[in-house]
């Protein structure tokens, strides 16, 4: 029996499959695109090229796109999920962070069960999509922006809302500041925002990153500073979502 995991999020769809011993025998990612249900048919015909099938697997869907994975067994939410793929990459007790593309969430695990979580606002400042549009303003890929910002220093972007953020940005360009300092500033401005949200509640101390942003090491090292604890990560906590929901799959009669 094959135990699928999607996790459909609002920038990037990512998919596990996991055999009865738990082990991953399968993983892929890719762009959500404009359609979540494209998405979830593509995804479906990629691992029907691998006979994974749904007559032969249990499939649980997560994610802003979870209701758009017809063929699911079930879906559970991304909160459910990113903690249980946590404690299956890291430990069991520990902070998570998720840096996604429309929020941020922040979740803690006792014993590998969520205990408490908060996310941002509805405004997509702190998460990877404002990242994202900082960077197009720049006219610079995400690990460009973050290279940048490592040699940049003194600039602070005061504007909360990702629009005036981004007009903020603009006018910084047009004075001639150096592309080194504005990317440190939006870096520096979406740090201090999960930091404002991982400090709105009581933590383990062990922090780990998941999501997109998890092997962006100015990122961690940046966190580690603001939190005054060294944030870690592994590659494969970009699919932790994933993984959780094909652990979940368990659950399944």
């Amino acid at each position: 029996m094959n135990y699928i995991g999607i996790d459909i999020g609002s920038t990037s769809a990512k998919t596990v499959v996991m055999n009865d011993e738990k082990e991953i025998i399968f993983k892929s990612v890719i762009p959500t695109g404009w359609s979540s249900v494209d998405t979830a048919e593509y995804i479906k015909s990629q691992l029907m090229e691998k006979g994974i099938t749904k007559e032969n697997s249990k499939i649980v869907a997560t994610g802003y796109g979870r209701v758009s994975v017809p063929y699911a067994d079930k879906t559970y939410t991304e909160i459910t999920c990113h903690g249980k793929g946590a404690a299956y990459i890291y430990e069991d007790r520990c902070t998570v962070i998720d840096i996604g593309g429309q929020d941020t969430k922040v979740i803690n695990l006792e014993g590998g069960v969520v205990t408490d979580f908060i996310m941002n606002d509805k405004c997509s400042a702190g998460t990877g999509r404002f990242l994202e549009i900082m960077a197009n303003t720049l006219g610079v890929s995400l690990n460009e922006l973050s290279s940048l910002a490592r040699n940049g220093k003194g600039i602070s972007i005061s504007s909360m809302c990702t629009v005036f953020a981004e007009s903020e940005v603009i006018s910084l360009i047009g004075a001639g500041t150096k592309r080194e300092d504005i990317a440190f500033g939006i870096t520096d401005s979406i740090v201090n925002k999960v930091k404002a949200i991982c400090f709105k509640q009581r933590n383990t101390g062990n922090y780990y990153l998941t999501g997109g942003l998890c092997e962006n090491q100015f990122i961690l090292e940046s966190l580690s500073k603001k939190l005054d604890a060294e944030v870690k990560a592994k590659p494969l906590g970009r699919y932790a979502g994933a993984i959780g929901a094909a652990l979940m799959c368990e659950k399944l009669k």
